[in-house]
């Protein structure tokens, strides 16, 4: 469980599409080749600490014909921003992605001290 002191809490969430493959015969789509995607995404403000995020996937365009395997992931999670990242694996093929995430956690408040 993740606690927080007394500092205000914020919330910020956003929208990322990871690959779109299908158009130009990417790896993704062909079930060949490299089978991650990652993309950075930046808080729009720093967060005091790693905050909490939740990914999910909000799109997925895929090929019906073999089993769907698929993770999504938040990784790399800083005060700044994390890494989205979408693996899948075997045959399975798929076309684009794109997830949705929200992060919470502390923020700065103004009448923060900041002693250096």
């Amino acid at each position: 469980m993740k606690t927080f002191q007394t500092h205000p809490i914020g919330i910020d969430q956003g929208e990322e599409v990871l690959f779109s493959e299908f158009a130009d015969g990417g790896e993704m789509w062909t079930g060949e080749g490299a089978r991650e995607r990652r993309s950075v995404v930046s808080f729009s403000r720093p967060f005091r600490s790693p905050p909490v995020v939740q990914i999910g996937v909000s799109l997925w365009d895929v090929d019906t014909s073999s089993a769907l395997r698929a993770e999504v992931r938040a990784e790399d999670i800083s005060a700044e921003g994390f890494s989205a990242v979408f693996r899948t694996w075997s045959d399975t093929r798929i076309a684009r992605i794109r997830v949705t995430w929200i992060a919470i956690g502390e923020v700065a408040h103004e009448d923060d001290w900041n002693i250096s």
